[in-house]
């Protein structure tokens, strides 16, 4: 069973955010992003990996858009990455981007539910994330 580990807020700034996060709840900060596509915070209470993003650019950023503020998409760690993708398209989602790395590293494969609600999958976790 694929367990849910990792939950994506876009806010306009993740140090502040994070700042709130790690003050109000005592949430660990355990990583940052910063590419082409989005910058970020990265915090965990040590179940759950939150992800605080700001993206860059509007193709990253999805159907919601690069200023939208708010829950942004959500992520399961599965066993199985090619048998998970299977059942999901057959589910109705629809692949978005993103493919499993093949050197182990880091990777999320990002979807669209029926309703365009976007999810990614990975076999590796996030940081923080508890594997079970």
């Amino acid at each position: 069973m694929a367990k849910l580990r990792h939950l994506a807020i876009t806010v306009p700034d993740p140090e502040k955010a994070a700042e709130f996060y790690i003050q109000a709840f005592g949430l660990k900060r355990v990583g940052t992003t910063d590419w082409e596509g989005a910058q970020g915070v990265y915090l965990t209470d040590g179940v759950m990996n939150l992800a605080l993003l700001h993206y860059k650019k509007e193709h990253y950023a999805g159907k919601l858009g690069r200023e939208f503020v708010g829950v942004h998409h959500f992520g399961f760690i599965v066993e199985d990455v090619a048998s998970t993708r299977e059942a999901i398209e057959a589910a109705g989602g629809v692949h978005w981007m993103g493919e499993p790395a093949e050197s182990g590293a880091f990777y999320e494969v990002k979807y669209h539910d029926p309703d365009g609600i976007a999810f990614d999958i990975t076999a590796n976790g996030w940081a923080g994330a508890s594997k079970t």
